[in-house]
């Protein structure tokens, strides 16, 4: 954060306030964790201080320390709609752009409070009066740290606050393996263990707390895998009736798209995935090295995220969505095997 950023929060949170949190729709380990380590930090710093979520957020997730306080938006939007229209302030977390949070953005854009924006994905909207934006963060959750830092209160991050930033610095950083994870995010990742988290168990309950119907689904989505030797691509694609015949629960395919770059000479990795109520395919793409998936994202499927992990949809058939994603990779041929 800059200065003045800086110095804008502190005169900001010099006085008690009503303040709402929110992460994005179809919230992540990132998000989940840097909107419950700074409700926590507010709440101890005397504020009124409410998490709204747009939707409900992965069982594997809820362990974490006053998971339960968090409001969802389509289940509680009356008691959620209250607080929104009371917040002197509004802190958004890992989304630059109200069009993140459903059903929530027309609340949100009426809002007249003060609005701080803390988040590392690129192209930012200008919604926030205050905001903190890097796209060379690890994660929200780093930059949560550093934003207590920045106003000289680490030292009132306690072990719920720790284990909440551990949790969505690991996930966001595949684990400490993607490139956007530095000496820095080790640092941080060291002061947050020195200061209470459980980072074995924390491993232990976001990736071994499998039902047997997710390794099913697994086996499915491995099954359907195409790989695309002349663009050194896979992809994998998910029905409807798939997801239903495996009991599909929120968060179950979380990672399934990162198993395409694990076969050599694989660059970009993609996973196409039919949501019937909503008439859309909710698409991940990644890539190694430089080849920029947020930009192919944001051409072709109305998306965005980071240079190596981004998001999109389609609202064409699963059939006529992959067929189109193979002839735009012909654009590509060239950047994918050089």
């Amino acid at each position: 954060m800059n200065l003045e950023d800086v110095n804008a929060v502190k005169q900001l949170l010099s006085a008690p306030q009503k303040i709402v949190v929110v992460p994005h729709k179809n919230p992540d380990g990132d998000a989940i964790g840097s909107t419950l380590a700074l409700w926590h930090y507010l709440k101890k710093k005397g504020h009124e201080a409410t998490i709204i979520a747009p939707n409900d957020f992965p069982k594997f997730l809820k362990w974490m320390p006053k998971n339960e306080e968090i409001l969802i938006f389509e289940k509680q939007s009356i008691q959620a709609k209250k607080y929104i229209e009371e917040a002197s302030v509004i802190f958004t977390l890992d989304f630059n752009h109200l069009g993140r949070i459903g059903q929530m953005e027309p609340l949100l854009e009426a809002s007249q409070a003060i609005f701080v924006m803390i988040d590392h994905h690129q192209a930012p909207s200008g919604y926030a009066q205050i905001m903190y934006s890097d796209v060379t963060m690890s994660s929200t959750c780093e930059m949560v740290y550093n934003f207590m830092e920045s106003l000289n209160d680490v030292e009132k991050i306690d072990t719920d606050m720790a284990n909440c930033l551990y949790t969505g610095i690991m996930t966001d950083t595949g684990s400490f393996k993607f490139s956007s994870t530095t000496s820095r995010t080790h640092k941080v990742v060291a002061d947050l263990i020195d200061k209470g988290a459980d980072n074995t168990a924390i491993h232990n309950r976001v990736f071994d707390t499998n039902s047997p119907s997710r390794l099913h689904l697994l086996g499915c989505a491995l099954g359907n895998m195409k790989i695309l030797e002349a663009y050194s691509t896979a992809y994998i694609t998910l029905s409807q009736a798939e997801l239903d015949k495996y009991n599909f629960k929120k968060g179950d395919t979380e990672g399934f798209v990162n198993y395409g770059l694990t076969l050599e000479g694989i660059q970009f990795a993609v996973i196409f995935i039919e949501n019937a109520e909503e008439g859309i395919i909710k698409i991940s793409f990644r890539s190694q090295g430089s080849f920029s998936v947020n930009e192919f994202a944001r051409k072709y499927f109305d998306g965005g995220g980071h240079t190596n992990a981004a998001g999109g949809k389609s609202e064409q058939s699963l059939q006529e969505t992959t067929a189109y994603f193979e002839t735009v990779l012909e654009n590509y041929k060239d950047q994918l095997t050089a």
